[in-house]
């Protein structure tokens, strides 16, 4: 089978340039210059000579404070490029493949999200995912949408990046504490991904559920709680002599220019019972994350 990834150069779609070797499909990895999603024309272009069975789009705006202030590139990229693939996809008669976020939710529930519940964003970015959302399913009916949370990776920026960078840099560290949800290793995200993919190419298309799926890690916990294991694994890997000093803190005394879920907690059972993936442990990905940033 024939996969086709955009956004080889994010968290994700860099997973797939180091599964792509390895792989029993063909995988090809388009970054941006390769492949800008919110070229229409392009996007045409290349998913009529590539012949895909798969479009895996890994490419977005996920710049989420700077989306305040942007809202038109977040849109352009989220809801006009997901559009533009569904679009190319139906064409060629390809699967799509669309990595979306918790950020679509309002985040005031006190349980996880399932995919039925009702979707409201608080930002831009979350509004620009969700429209996005809206219009593959408005061109496409072969299509997996993959909502996710809090990924990490050993590749670009994230959560764990900036705790290692910031506990170099200081004794003591405050860390949010009232905001839930699950780590979800870029690696897991990608591998749940070919999991899927492999089950479109074993069944017939007519017997697969599309639609809206939820994957994160676990266990669910707080970003507090996640820096600690960041910091324990970290000095125990030898990438820091000490950890920093951690104390927990609201939101409300870190205000940012986009309002985050107080909820990110997405229930997974869809997913298993579909498709049989169940949550990843993100503990043991961050260690290899983490080993890997220690042989870089």
């Amino acid at each position: 089978m024939k996969i086709l990834v955009t956004g080889s150069n994010g968290q994700v779609g860099h997973e797939f340039t180091l599964l792509a070797p390895q792989s029993q499909h063909n995988i090809v990895c388009f970054d941006r210059h390769g492949l800008d999603i919110t070229d229409a024309a392009k996007v045409k272009e290349v998913i009529h000579n590539e012949q895909p069975q798969v479009v895996i789009n890994c490419a977005a705006y996920t710049a989420v404070d700077k989306a305040e202030s942007e809202p038109d590139t977040a849109f352009t990229i989220n809801a006009s490029g997901a559009e533009n693939l569904a679009s190319a996809c139906r064409e060629v008669n390809a699967v799509l493949i669309h990595i979306s976020t918790d950020y679509v939710f309002a985040g005031d529930t006190l349980s996880p999200y399932n995919e039925s519940d009702p979707t409201g964003p608080s930002g831009v970015y979350g509004e620009s995912k969700l429209a996005g959302e809206i219009a593959i399913a408005q061109q496409l009916e072969q299509h997996i949408i993959l909502r996710t949370a809090w990924v990490f990776g050993a590749h670009g920026n994230n959560f764990v990046k900036t705790m290692l960078r910031l506990g170099a840099e200081r004794d003591e560290l405050g860390v949010v504490n009232d905001q839930l949800g699950a780590p979800t290793s870029a690696k897991g995200i990608a591998d749940c991904c070919l999991t899927i993919a492999n089950t479109i190419a074993q069944r017939n298309k007519q017997d697969i559920a599309w639609g809206i799926y939820h994957y994160s890690g676990a266990p669910y916990t707080e970003w507090f709680g996640f820096a600690e294991h960041i910091f324990d694994a970290a000095v125990r890997l030898n990438l820091l002599n000490n950890a920093p000093k951690l104390n927990p803190i609201s939101s409300d005394q870190f205000p940012t220019p986009a309002k985050r879920p107080a909820n990110s907690r997405l229930s997974c059972d869809k997913l298993a019972s579909n498709f049989e993936i169940v949550p990843d442990d993100w503990k043991y990905h961050l260690e290899q994350v983490l080993l890997t940033v220690r042989e870089k």
